[in-house]
């Protein structure tokens, strides 16, 4: 069972930046689709951002475009999320997920991730975020 560790969150104010973590320690990352989601109270989990680490393919939903970017590093098994500008409606708790995926991922005409929650296997525990001032 691929266990996911996340971490990078805390208390942030508005048009700040957070990066955060997803690392795993017994399974290399390399052949996987990692997807983040959040859970924000009384809503229910949103989909965020994944890759896949097979061909680097990204993909983000349009309320985190073109402010976060997420990133595998391959010699540190961890895929990385930068959050700038961050926003009162980014808080929530952030959890990294994974799927086996050592192929290309299609899901339109361009290489990509899945981005249903179903979709993932294994989930880490998630870290905080509270953008606030």
């Amino acid at each position: 069972q691929l266990q996911l560790v996340e971490s990078g969150g805390g208390l942030v104010q508005p048009g700040g930046s957070l990066r955060l973590s997803c690392a795993a320690s017994e399974f290399s990352l390399d052949k996987y689709a990692i997807g983040w989601f959040r859970l924000a109270p009384g809503r229910n989990h949103e989909w965020v951002s994944c890759i896949s680490t097979v061909d680097g393919a990204t993909v983000y939903s349009d309320d985190v475009k073109g402010r976060f970017t997420i990133a595998f590093d391959n010699a540190k098994n961890t895929v990385f999320l930068q959050m700038n500008s961050l926003k009162s409606d980014d808080t929530g708790v952030y959890s990294c997920s994974a799927r086996f995926q050592p192929t290309t991922y299609w899901s339109g005409p361009s290489p990509g991730c899945p981005t249903g929650r179903y979709q993932y296997d294994s989930w880490g525990e998630g870290t905080q975020v509270t953008v606030s001032s």
